[in-house]
């Protein structure tokens, strides 16, 4: 009887930051110039490498589909949070909290396996410089990054599917400014023990498998430069790797505390404001990073301002 007299939520309130008037606006017009300044940043860098053919290499094709991410991983969290900052449309309905949890989750797993990818990519680059362009070829990068978006929908797609399955009986107030699993599925009036295992788990296969990868690829790759006997080639080899080592170091350092924690019902105020950082900053500083610490995207952004791009015909 008690069950029949609970009401099942079919949509949910986005609670945000709380606060006063000031914070809401203040954090509007944050959002709202990182979002303006990540997206065009994006498709800018999307756009030099598919214009220029100097940029047609296996580094810059995994930069370009790492930059197209960003674009629609922004995209699929920071409007809805513009318009619960202004207090215009705080709610949210199941299916599509549902599907904007997937979407983000999917493309955060592909942004790790692009990440390890790239990384692999420097390592052969740097350890076996006269193999490079018969190992990485075409095939092979073109290969290694649809594994990277399939893997990453593919991953998310069990958990996601699970959440259908569970009760929401109310509340109904998401904890975030996005529908974030954690403070999604603690509002289930049924057990969530097993999504959470199942979230821990697909966690340290992601986070921690692509992190391995990456941190293998990138011992072997400082252990070659360290044994290049002239100081420019070090320097020169550095070069090539130290914008994506950067993104790297923010990425993971904004993410790893995210997923990687022991239960879905600690640490909610920590997890919003950390994700702060992988859902905007990160995004805005990939076009900064690669584009003004890389001798060719600068280039090619001089070349396209003169007029002078080399357009794939």
């Amino acid at each position: 009887m008690e069950q029949e007299n609970q009401t099942v939520v079919t949509e949910f309130i986005l609670l945000g930051f709380p606060g006063s008037l000031h914070l809401q606006i203040s954090l509007f017009v944050l959002f709202l110039l990182m979002y303006i300044l990540t997206v065009p940043g994006n498709v800018a860098i999307t756009m030099l490498v598919v214009m220029h053919r100097r940029l047609h290499t296996p580094m810059y094709f995994f930069l370009s589909n790492l930059s197209f991410l960003e674009v629609w991983y922004t995209s699929a969290s920071v409007p809805k949070a513009l318009a619960v900052f202004l207090g215009v449309s705080k709610t949210i309905s199941f299916t599509g909290c549902l599907l904007q949890m997937y979407f983000m989750f999917s493309l955060a797993s592909t942004e790790y396996f692009l990440l390890s990818v790239m990384a692999y990519d420097r390592y052969l680059a740097i350890c076996y410089p006269l193999r490079y362009s018969t190992i990485m070829n075409s095939s092979l990068s073109a290969g290694l990054a649809l594994g990277s978006w399939v893997s990453g929908f593919l991953v998310i797609a069990l958990l996601a599917s699970l959440i259908p399955g569970l009760s929401f009986c109310g509340p109904n107030v998401i904890d975030h400014f996005t529908c974030e699993i954690d403070s999604l599925i603690v509002l289930s009036c049924t057990d969530i023990s097993l999504i959470e295992l199942l979230g821990l788990i697909i966690s340290v296969i992601v986070i921690l498998g692509s992190c391995v990868i990456t941190l293998l690829s990138y011992l072997y790759i400082i252990s070659t430069i360290l044994r290049i006997p002239s100081a420019t080639g070090r320097q020169r080899a550095f070069s090539t790797c130290s914008s994506h080592l950067a993104v790297v170091l923010l990425w993971y350092g904004s993410t790893i505390l995210l997923f990687v924690k022991p239960s879905a019902r600690h640490s909610l105020e920590l997890t919003k404001t950390v994700n702060i950082l992988n859902t905007v900053v990160t995004p805005l500083l990939n076009p900064f990073i690669y584009g003004l610490r890389n001798k060719d995207m600068k280039e090619a952004m001089r070349n396209t301002l003169r007029g002078r791009s080399n357009i794939v015909k």
